[in-house]
């Protein structure tokens, strides 16, 4: 019975790294280890159909562990029985500096800054600051919180929102209510049933004129077609579309008023080190008999 990894565990994680049933499998080539053995799987960090379909081959499978926050992708393969653990906290750092950069950029135009450099303008403009708006956060686990902390010193003003309220914390049953008053709006949501194209015409409607709305969770959060049919009037910022990766002439390349970045706000040099220790602490767990962290609950 083995443990499928993506990478090489090195460096403080050397002495597993040297037992025989840790195997690594990238997902880029074929298996030379039969899945059937496979009893914890590390999934590549990729969204590529083969890392979710060998699922199916591995009958002695006890644990899956993704790299991702979300799990939408891969849960469907994941049998009865399997534990499925997802990566929080993983992402906090990379995703929230990613969601906070494209706040700024659309704010202070960069990237139309960027253009007129291209073409030698010099484009003296004014633009919104970040300094005194309204920010609302829908979608508060910890990439949610990582972001609030991040936007605190910039002087705005947060209101975090989630499935069901808590103390400091609003439930999305209230966002109705929420949107008229804000100015950013940054959705790091789940993909499930119930957030699936959440922003729609009425939300989308809700927002104020030349609000900015801040995709870095799934791209089917945001109805494509209702955001292109808005036509400009608020500002979107989009690390993640629908479809993706989002086809050359598709329309909304250039949508008035919108910057898309291709699915990186976990992308860095901070995401190797911090992977590595979390499969480390997770494997090290489970082979000591003791319970794994960020484990999803499964319906049912």
């Amino acid at each position: 019975m083995s443990v499928w990894v993506p990478y090489r565990l090195e460096g403080v994680l050397a002495p597993l790294a040297t037992r025989d049933d840790i195997l690594v499998w990238d997902g880029k080539t074929e298996p030379t280890h039969d899945p059937g053995d496979v009893r914890f799987y590390v999934q590549p960090y990729t969204f590529d159909r083969n890392t979710v379909e060998i699922i199916a081959e591995m009958p002695n499978l006890e644990v899956v562990q993704t790299l991702t926050a979300g799990v939408d992708h891969i849960a469907p393969a994941v049998p009865d029985g399997v534990i499925l653990a997802n990566a929080r906290g993983l992402h906090d750092a990379s995703t929230s500096e990613l969601a906070l950069g494209l706040i700024l950029a659309s704010q202070r135009n960069i990237d139309g800054y960027v253009r007129d450099q291209d073409q030698g303008t010099w484009n003296f403009s004014k633009h919104p600051s970040l300094a005194d708006r309204r920010v609302t956060i829908v979608g508060y686990g910890s990439i949610g919180r990582a972001i609030h902390r991040r936007l605190e010193p910039f002087e705005v003003e947060v209101t975090a929102v989630a499935s069901r309220p808590r103390e400091g914390v609003r439930g999305v049953d209230e966002i109705f209510e929420i949107l008229p008053s804000s100015e950013i709006v940054v959705l790091v949501v789940p993909h499930t049933g119930e957030t699936e194209r959440m922003v729609d015409t009425r939300f989308l409607a809700a927002m104020p004129d030349d609000s900015l709305l801040v995709n870095v969770a799934r791209g089917v959060i945001v109805d494509t077609a209702a955001l292109l049919a808005e036509g400009g009037r608020i500002r979107a910022a989009l690390d993640v579309t629908d479809p993706e990766p989002l086809p050359r002439d598709h329309p909304l390349w250039s949508r008035p008023g919108t910057i898309i970045t291709p699915h990186v706000g976990g992308n860095t040099n901070a995401f190797l080190p911090r992977a590595l220790r979390l499969i480390g602490d997770q494997v090290t767990r489970w082979m000591k008999g003791e319970p794994i962290d960020n484990i999803v609950p499964r319906a049912g």
